[in-house]
């Protein structure tokens, strides 16, 4: 029997992101066929892609072993450093187009919640805003703005990812493509 998966404050639902997935496969770190792996980016020297569980990521077990980190950059500041270990060691990361990226708002880590496009932003204007500052930056005119957050699409190029902070609740958002 498949026992529960440990929590993860900041993938809460790591299952629904993909970034795990039911599997027979014997963990790496553990030894233990649990059922189920942890299929996202890992950062180490040793190849760990689709060979540690979930429990030896929760747990820290993972990351000491094997100098292992499962998300990208970070996008924050007047963050613990507590935080950044827990997200960048004992959280599951998500894979993108380029090197994904990791919110912090309000002095934490924010929930990761998914991969995003157009139709599944629309009831987080907070989170488009997001975009829209994001996009301006590049120097983009506000049309071509626009024409880049309708194309976004959740299972293609471009892509949103969708981030939740735990502290205010506030949506944020960035885009990622080739």
């Amino acid at each position: 029997m498949t026992q529960p998966l440990p929590e993860f404050p900041y993938h809460p639902d790591p299952i629904a992101t993909g970034a795990v997935v039911p599997s027979d496969t014997t963990c790496v770190c553990c030894g233990q066929a649990r059922g189920y792996i942890y299929t996202g980016p890992v950062y180490s020297v040793d190849d760990l892609a689709d060979r540690l569980c979930p429990w030896c990521i929760a747990d820290g077990t993972a990351a000491g072993r094997y100098e292992a980190t499962f998300t990208g950059g970070a996008v924050g500041d007047d963050v613990p450093i507590e935080v950044f270990v827990a997200v960048a060691g004992r959280t599951p990361g998500f894979p993108g187009w380029q090197e994904p990226q990791w919110y912090f708002h309000c002095g934490d880590g924010t929930a990761f919640l998914g991969a995003v496009g157009a139709a599944e932003l629309a009831p987080h204007p907070d989170a488009i805003e997001t975009l829209r500052q994001e996009a301006g930056g590049w120097g983009w005119p506000p049309d071509e703005v626009e024409q880049h957050l309708s194309t976004l699409d959740k299972d293609g190029g471009p892509t949103a990812y969708l981030f939740r902070c735990r502290v205010c609740a506030t949506h944020l958002a960035y885009s990622d493509f080739t």
